[in-house]
């Protein structure tokens, strides 16, 4: 059963800027540690996380829930590549959320389906 969709664009240079103006403590408000540390291994650092910010946004209005914060959602990708959502917040552990992202030079876009997890 669906719970909710989610879609969201991102401008890389926009959350470049952010980066520029708030450093660590922007990036540490937003990603986890293990993003982060994917993010670093990645050719380019902004794209990458441009695409896991519009990920985390994607979901957030998948799920409707306005206390869901940042470091609840966590992307990361299986052993293929493919990106996972992780819901960290216990509220939300019987939900599964599939997401989709792409990006490009300056723009990253992510969906989200928000389904109740079978039994």
């Amino acid at each position: 059963m669906i719970i909710g969709t989610g879609v969201d664009i991102t401008e890389v240079r926009r959350l470049e800027k952010a980066v520029e103006r708030w450093g660590d403590a922007f990036l540490n408000r937003v990603f986890t540690v293990q993003e982060l540390e994917n993010a670093k291994k990645r050719g380019s650092f902004y794209q990458h996380l441009a695409g896991r910010f519009a990920a985390k946004e994607a979901i957030f209005k998948a799920i409707g829930d306005p206390e869901l914060n940042w470091k609840e959602v966590q992307i990361v990708n299986d052993a293929s590549g493919k990106p996972l959502c992780e819901i960290l917040k216990a509220k939300h552990k019987k939900i599964c959320a599939l997401i989709s992202i792409s990006h490009v030079k300056n723009y990253a876009v992510a969906n989200a389906i928000v389904t109740k997890k079978g039994r």
